[in-house]
């Protein structure tokens, strides 16, 4: 039996300790879903999400995650099923990046970027799918990219080429899998008011947030991350696969607009 006629019972939301991966733990469980839950740095927030899950109703577990650690981090997906009783749906969310010129950046953060946004992604994304092929129910995967899938950004060399990678990796995991009732999408944020942009749980819509270079004007809230999610993981979307959904307030349809009325080089700077 396919997900497209059966509601999922487990989700795995990596990255869940705050921002887009603890509004979407949330709005998994809302939906239904005992869901397993991964912290890096902060436990106590970490076991914050975990509260905001049971209070819906539904069961969660929370384990530590390092994504530099591969191949063995990836063990927490088996370790989160087991203890749950399966995995219906997998959400790779848990990223980092930072802002440094190509020149200047060092081996060892290129790499603890590649590993924690793509190739930590693939791991968890592949312990997933061997479970859920084994099951044989179907599933639901859903990659975190960003904007920067497809657009690059001074400063963001590593960022992009991992989420860049994770866009393609998404596209042929989606028709690899998709002959055992497996659909795979990502979704990717613009300007999110997160911990990673330096705006955890502000007000995107408050008049300092005035965003005059993305149409909507504003940052997105993580809530408006999670509903997506929320919708791709669901019976809805089942015949919705390989795609990459855009969550950014109109700014990729800005093309060259954006930059037409610049008058310094102040994009040139991270």
């Amino acid at each position: 039996m396919t997900q497209s006629s059966q509601q999922q019972r487990v989700a795995v939301v990596t990255g869940s300790e705050s921002g887009i991966g603890r509004a979407t733990a949330v709005a998994l469980a809302e939906a239904g879903h005992d869901v397993g839950l991964t912290w890096y740095r902060d436990q106590a927030a970490g076991e914050a999400t975990a509260e905001e899950v049971r209070a819906t109703g539904r069961r969660a577990e929370l384990r530590h995650l390092d994504l530099t650690r591969l191949p063995a981090a990836a063990d927490v997906v088996d370790d989160l099923a087991e203890a749950l009783g399966g995995i219906d749906v997998l959400v790779n969310c848990a990223g980092t990046g930072d802002a440094t010129l190509l020149v200047d950046t060092a081996y060892e953060d290129w790499l603890q970027v590649l590993d924690t946004d793509l190739n930590g992604a693939f791991l968890c994304l592949q312990r997933a799918a061997r479970r859920m092929i084994a099951a044989g129910r179907g599933g639901r995967i859903v990659n975190i990219t960003s904007v920067h899938e497809t657009q690059p950004r001074v400063g963001a060399g590593a960022y992009c080429a991992a989420k860049g990678g994770l866009g393609l990796l998404t596209r042929v995991a989606a028709i690899e899998l998709a002959d055992h009732g497996i659909t795979v999408n990502s979704v990717a944020p613009g300007e999110i008011a997160t911990p990673m942009t330096g705006q955890e749980d502000e007000d995107p819509t408050a008049p300092d947030k005035r965003r005059p270079g993305i149409p909507v004007a504003r940052p997105g809230d993580a809530r408006e991350i999670a509903a997506v999610v929320a919708f791709l993981a669901s019976p809805a979307a089942a015949y919705v696969n390989g795609a990459s959904w855009p969550v950014d307030g109109g700014m990729l349809q800005m093309g060259p607009m954006a930059g037409s009325n610049m008058t310094t080089d102040d994009w040139r700077t991270p």
